[in-house]
């Protein structure tokens, strides 16, 4: 096996110390006269010499790794966040990590622990059970993708999950109608304002009954849509539309709808979060709640190499970013029956 070239073979071929090529190599150009650095990178390609990574990092205390942890990486929400991550962070030099912990607490204190021995350099986290007073004993860079008023002593960024599940259902009462199923996610302490929350505060805006029976708090997974909707058709009166709180959730109950013999959108409208590209193929295609998914991976990415740098200000960020309603064939007025 031909041998991996060395800095010092860099150098030997370059005529210079060992030292001058290092500069060279780790960017330190303004250190050493343009006649040397050409003769050294003349070298690198000539070898073809990469510079060892993990070497360089126990020198200079940085991996050049940023870890991105997630909950759940079958979900088609996150790999546009983790391409606003990797286009922003790789333009500075850094590579990403992704970890996901299927809403697991002890798989994400693990990668909190990761974090501890200092095996990257930051981390980019939409927290299961991790608290903004974990947080604050790491020690660590640190973004979170949720609210500002759970992680006030942290830079967050998150789609503004209040007027997204507005847009949802004005959308729904602006058709007609009147009885509408909410399907939630499962309650998380760290969350400080819910899309139940809203649900509960535009049912009141309107004057519409807020019934126990027309809220069902489920997994985020097709399987919890599906047996929610299950649920929601054994009421007399159901529920004239639907409300899930993402794409995945939606798809599921428009899946138990149809095989239950309903017509969508003609006998119960569904609308659901994210817009996924499966929400769009679906039949009937699914209006949706567009939440910003490459913007809300760039702009953490930002955050993080600003305070891995030193360069962020002292007060800490907590930007909402917009969501639109893309609407589709999942809803229509509600007709009489």
């Amino acid at each position: 096996m031909k041998k991996r070239p060395t800095l010092r073979d860099v150098a030997l071929a370059a005529g210079v110390s060992k030292a001058t090529a290092a500069r060279v190599v780790n960017g330190s150009h303004d250190l050493v006269r343009e006649q040397t650095r050409d003769r050294v990178m003349e070298a690198v390609e000539k070898l073809s010499y990469e510079r060892h990574a993990v070497a360089g990092s126990l020198r200079s205390e940085h991996t050049y790794m940023i870890a991105l942890s997630i909950p759940d990486i079958t979900n088609p929400f996150w790999p546009e966040v983790a391409r606003g991550v990797q286009d922003t962070v790789e333009q500075a030099g850094y590579t990403v990590v992704l970890m996901n912990n299927d809403w697991n607490a002890e798989r994400e204190e693990k990668h909190l622990r990761r974090m501890r021995q200092k095996q990257f350099d930051g981390l980019i986290i939409n927290p299961t059970a991790t608290l903004n007073s974990d947080l604050l004993e790491s020690h660590f860079p640190v973004v979170v993708l949720a609210s500002g008023e759970a992680y006030p002593d942290f830079d967050t960024v998150s789609s503004d999950s209040a007027q997204a599940g507005r847009l949802a259902l004005e959308h729904l009462i602006a058709l007609g109608h009147r009885r509408i199923g909410l399907i939630a996610g499962p309650l998380r302490r760290r969350k400080s304002h819910t899309h139940l929350d809203t649900y509960v505060s535009i049912c009141r805006e309107h004057g519409l009954s807020i019934e126990e029976a027309l809220i069902q708090q489920v997994t985020f997974s097709q399987e919890g849509g599906f047996d929610a909707m299950q649920q929601f058709l054994t009421l007399s009166p159901c529920p004239t539309a639907i409300f899930a709180v993402n794409d995945i959730i939606a798809l599921g109950a428009l899946r138990a709808a149809q095989m239950a013999g309903l017509k969508v959108p003609e006998q119960i409208s569904i609308i659901g979060m994210d817009d996924i590209f499966a929400a769009a193929t679906a039949f009937p295609p699914l209006t949706t709640i567009v939440k910003p998914k490459y913007d809300i991976g760039a702009s953490a990415a930002n955050f993080l190499l600003e305070r891995i740098e030193g360069t962020a200000p002292q007060a800490t960020r907590h930007p909402l970013l917009p969501c639109k309603l893309e609407p589709r064939n999942s809803t229509a007025v509600i007709s009489a029956m």
